[in-house]
């Protein structure tokens, strides 16, 4: 599987942000699609995940009732509506793909949010 993301970008705080993912090969063998985040000077860490094909999504604390997630299986596509953006949101963004076995990443994509 093999994941592009994109959207990121330079903001102001409270603004809102939408990235993307673009997901090929294969992708009938993804059970769960997220995203994580690295800021700088900090370890990667979790932001949001769904299940593929059904199922309800998970949020980390930080950015819940912020942050949704959402895919469009006939696209293959990842979706993560980013609202009221907040300096401590600013990181490179990674979506990615699990398939049961393994994890699979995208190249990240970076959120500048300026206070």
């Amino acid at each position: 599987v093999q994941l592009q993301a994109s959207g990121g970008g330079l903001v102001q705080a409270g603004d809102s942000l939408r990235l993307s993912c673009a997901a090929s090969g294969r992708t009938t063998s993804v059970a769960v699609v997220g995203w994580f985040r690295q800021a700088p000077g900090k370890e990667r860490e979790f932001v949001a995940a769904i299940p593929w094909t059904d199922g309800s999504a998970t949020y980390a604390d930080s950015v819940k009732g912020r942050f949704t997630i959402s895919r469009d299986i006939a696209k293959s596509a990842l979706y993560l509506q980013m609202n009221s953006l907040k300096p401590e949101d600013t990181a490179v963004y990674y979506c990615t793909a699990q398939d049961g076995s393994r994890t699979y990443w995208g190249q990240g994509t970076l959120v500048t949010v300026s206070s």
